[in-house]
């Protein structure tokens, strides 16, 4: 069979990546040789006639990233999965295709599983909720690594566990107990697989240590693929918490491959936050993205926005906001969403676009701003960026950001970002495309408890956790 050869320029990908003009140091004249390429995905398992969007980076030896370079993108398999010029690979027939990415005759590879597109199980197709756990030690989140039907759930006081086969597996996969605070929004609070944990067991903790400070971590698996290695982590980033609320706790992998990592602004009162929202010179109050590819520590991509500006933070991707407990990419856009928890009146689902950026150097206004509000009298909005979705404090009390719908089993929801209320167990929609602003309330995917965090696995399925244990999975009724 032949394999199609389709060429592109990198940076005509950067819609997803946020490239910016002013990050690198190449001279037209010397431009530096390649020596590594990877390729990123929203989604490694797509079904038949789906499609996503996938993303090439060249690096030089140094590890810095090179724009404005030529891809060639093909499919081993295109009876499987065909691969366009731009990068786009989309389902043929079921199976498995390694899509590689070459430039300047250096190939990257990525695998790719196209599913069978199967009717939805019996039912109406409107959405329900399914108890798959319950028992759980106040659960914040879970997910998935990358082609993996396991579910991996965090639990507050510092361990992760594994439902298999519908089953909660006696043995965590994972205690760090001993070394976690538990005060208040401490704990351990999220959890990302690396993309190639399939190869690397490499994996990503964001918790509170025994200080009250941020901590990640890097770890990996053990030789039981059910059990974690306690004694491999290695510390990443540690930040000094000013007190025991506000810790933020999400990290995921973008689009891009970066690691995205939400911090809070360390606890406020009455909206004083001692600057640290607007401060470009501390972390907290923030999105950071940086890379952690090199597999030891992390370096700074060079088009984040402020890697240029004097006095900043370089890790820095987003600002202004006070606690982003949870958010999220869109996988079939890029889109990034925030569910950022306001003070003493408003809640706000913030919506930053792929195709502009995909938050990169936004302001979002926290504390000069709560919502749509000034903070203080006289207040100058001008260049904040305003929140998409906003709710007061007489419809609930703490935002709980969860993840747009993609995928098969509901398919009334697909395209739909869904968030939730801590304090009052409710769940709303908000159309992905733009078609409404309005969010639209899901009474039928209310647990009837106190939501702490929505969940995705890796086939675009959506959950969500409990404060007393719970763990529902998102079906057709």
């Amino acid at each position: 069979m032949s394999t199609p050869q389709r060429t592109a320029v990198l940076g005509l990908a950067c819609f997803l990546w946020a490239c910016g003009d002013d990050g690198g140091n190449l001279q037209d004249n010397n431009p530096s040789s390649v020596a590594q390429v990877t390729v990123g995905a929203p989604a490694t398992t797509i079904g038949v006639g789906d499609s996503v969007q996938l993303q090439a980076v060249a690096r030089d030896a140094d590890g810095n990233a090179l724009e404005d370079r030529t891809v060639e993108w093909a499919s081993a398999n295109t009876d499987v999965a065909m691969v366009s010029a731009s990068g786009v690979v989309t389902g043929v027939s079921p199976g498995e295709a390694q899509v590689s990415a070459t430039v300047d005759t250096v190939a990257g590879t990525i695998g790719i599983t196209v599913s069978s597109t199967e009717p939805p199980p019996p039912g109406n197709g409107t959405p329900g909720l399914e108890r798959i756990a319950s028992g759980l030690a106040f659960p914040l989140g879970l997910t998935s690594p990358p082609g993996d039907r396991r579910l991996f759930v965090v639990e507050k006081g510092g361990t992760i566990h594994i439902i298999q086969n519908g089953a909660v597996l006696p043995q965590p996969f994972l205690d760090i107990s001993g070394q976690v605070s538990g005060r208040a929004e401490q704990g351990l609070l999220g959890l990302a697989f690396f993309p190639d944990y399939a190869s690397s067991g490499r994996f990503i903790i964001h918790y509170t240590d025994l200080q009250g400070d941020t901590r990640v971590s890097v770890l990996h698996v053990s030789q039981d693929p059910n059990r974690a290695d306690a004694s491999s982590e290695t510390a990443i980033l540690s930040v000094r918490q000013p007190g025991p609320a506000h810790n933020g706790g999400q990290i995921t992998f973008g689009p891009d491959g970066m690691l995205y990592i939400g911090l809070g602004d360390g606890g406020s009162t009455n909206g004083a936050d001692d600057g640290r929202g607007q401060s470009l010179g501390d972390l907290l109050g923030a999105i950071l993205r940086v890379d952690v590819s090199s597999g030891s520590g992390y370096t700074v991509p060079g088009d984040n926005p402020f890697v240029a500006t004097a006095g900043a933070r370089p890790e820095i991707w987003s600002y202004g906001l006070r606690n982003p407990w949870r958010f999220s990419f869109d996988r079939a856009t890029g889109d990034l969403y925030i569910g950022d928890v306001g003070e003493t009146d408003w809640e706000e689902v913030d919506r930053a676009r792929a195709a502009d950026g995909a938050g990169r150097g936004l302001n979002y206004g926290w504390s000069i701003m709560e919502g749509e509000e000034c903070q203080r009298a006289g207040c100058d909005p001008t260049g904040l960026t305003p929140p998409t979705v906003v709710y007061g404090h007489d419809e609930g009390c703490s935002i709980v950001g969860g993840y747009v719908y993609r995928g098969q089993a509901v398919p009334s929801l697909r395209g739909q970002y869904l968030f939730g209320d801590f304090c009052q167990g409710w769940v709303r929609s908000l159309a992905a495309d733009g078609s409404s602003s309005a969010a639209v309330d899901q009474p039928a995917l209310s647990p009837g408890d106190n939501i702490t965090s929505f969940g995705e696995d890796d086939a675009c399925e959506l959950y969500i956790l409990t404060a007393s244990g719970g763990v529902f999975k998102i079906v057709p009724r």
